[in-house]
């Protein structure tokens, strides 16, 4: 991408080059998984020119993905951000919000790289033992002709997954389980998630997932939402972590809020130290 200046270290997910750091979509559309209170600081801070700016910023920095959501008002941001000549892959997480099946087609007619199923959703369905239903929406994104991501807080199902052969390309996969608590909220629809499970002893299982899948994995919340950067050097830890426990096939997958800190350009100098 000719946008991209001081390019990060790449992977190949779905066919494309993507930075080993990729900008995450929660805290535009104010979902912190903190409190109501940072939720709504999110909301105010991220109007769109804020959210360009921030892209922006990681096309300046060597950052070339977002993960990003495939509702309305993001879609439109994203239209506009590529009218002004930026372009950045986008990997589109389907809403849980929208119906399925509109949702994904109206996330595959605005050019993604990449379309993958909410981690939440596809969890409830795993514990309620409905494998054919998430199956069938795994083959509404492949019949899209875009390369199918299956998210999960869960090892297990990516071990599922893995072992019954399912039609994915690559894996969303959240190093803290948020999915062992039931979970009926969130920023998304209008309540914030509060006083969720972020538990160290979550990480190293699913770092064993993750080395163990043979797809690509992006790992996600290394950062713990915000409860890993007390300091730079908690940062920085996490990302070593994160680096040391994944495949060289894999990326991170890191939500960034910079109002006070120009948070991109940390990252991404952590990555361009870690890795270069």
């Amino acid at each position: 991408m000719s946008n991209i200046t001081n390019p990060l270290p790449t992977v190949k997910i779905a066919g494309a080059d993507v930075s080993r750091l990729i900008i995450g979509g929660n805290p535009f559309s104010g979902n912190s998984h903190v409190n109501a209170a940072l939720d709504a600081e999110m909301n105010d801070y991220f109007t769109a020119e804020n959210i360009k700016k921030t892209l922006r910023d990681c096309a300046a920095n060597g950052v070339n993905t977002m993960q990003l959501r495939s509702d309305r008002h993001i879609i439109r941001v994203i239209r506009e951000l590529r009218n002004e000549g930026v372009e950045l892959n986008w990997i589109a997480q389907s809403c849980p919000e929208i119906l399925y099946e509109s949702n994904i087609m109206n996330a595959a007619a605005n050019d993604p790289i990449a379309i993958y199923h909410h981690g939440g959703a596809a969890d409830n369905l795993f514990k309620e033992k409905n494998y054919g239903e998430l199956k069938r929406r795994l083959a509404v994104i492949r019949a899209t002709g875009k390369p199918v991501g299956l998210c999960s807080h869960m090892p297990e199902l990516i071990y599922y997954s893995e072992e019954q052969g399912w039609d994915v390309d690559f894996y969303m996969t959240c190093v803290y389980n948020l999915s062992l608590q039931p979970k009926l909220s969130s920023a998304i629809t209008g309540v914030a998630n509060e006083n969720e499970r972020f538990e160290d002893e979550d990480k190293p299982l699913m770092y064993k997932a993750i080395r163990a899948a043979k797809k690509p994995c992006l790992a996600f919340k290394i950062l713990g939402a915000t409860r890993n950067c007390a300091t730079p050097q908690t940062v920085e830890a996490a990302f070593r972590e994160a680096f040391d426990n994944i495949k060289p096939t894999d990326a991170v997958v890191v939500g960034m809020f910079p109002k006070y800190s120009d948070q991109v350009k940390a990252n991404a100098d952590i990555v361009r130290k870690l890795l270069v």
